[in-house]
């Protein structure tokens, strides 16, 4: 594994250890951003479920000003504090060991919108239709933001949940991904 594109171009990003996590792909992680965007313009990422914190990374190298990295595993957590410090990332990263929704409500309270989110939970234990809601009823998301999840190709989503819109999905082997637009924009 290593980071795609931008200023951290090229890194090799360490795997977390044993068969637990299953890291983004190269291949994923460069469609992912190639339907979302190559660069970014500033902005805050967050990536709920870090494992190796490959997806904030690229978001950071992308330009994205800061991110956010959760991950519940301590292994997991360690590479991911490994793998910014790898990157000389740590003054754009905040690290946060605890579970999503957890986390989620205790990013609510600093009010942060968030431009890019992430959401690659473990495939048997996703929740993304409800991190999703509730993300928009915490007020988490920038007008615009994107929210990307990846999840098992028989998983299926609604074209909307709240004002987030389908953009696209995608399908690479086992895995999927679906991209939701934050939109406050009521469609004509």
């Amino acid at each position: 594994m290593r980071v795609i594109a931008g200023e951290h171009r090229g890194r090799r990003l360490a795997a977390v250890p044993g068969k637990g996590t299953r890291p983004t792909t190269d291949k994923v992680k460069e469609s992912i951003f190639n339907m979302i965007g190559p660069y970014f313009d500033g902005g805050w990422a967050l990536d709920l479920y870090a494992g190796t914190g490959g997806l904030g990374i690229e978001a950071l190298s992308r330009g994205a000003d800061r991110a956010v990295f959760v991950e519940r595993d301590h292994k997991a957590f360690a590479v991911v504090k490994q793998n910014v410090s790898t990157c000389r990332l740590d003054d754009y990263a905040e690290l946060y060991r605890m579970d999503a929704d957890r986390a989620i409500r205790t990013l609510s309270t600093r009010s942060q919108k968030f431009d890019l989110i992430f959401l690659d939970p473990p495939y048997a234990q996703q929740k993304i239709v409800e991190e999703i809601e509730l993300l928009q009823e915490l007020g988490m998301l920038a007008d615009g933001a994107w929210i990307v999840a990846e999840h098992d190709i028989a998983d299926s989503f609604p074209d909307s949940i709240g004002h987030c819109v389908k953009d696209r999905a995608a399908k690479y082997g086992d895995t999927a991904v679906t991209v939701y637009y934050y939109d406050l924009e009521p469609q004509a």
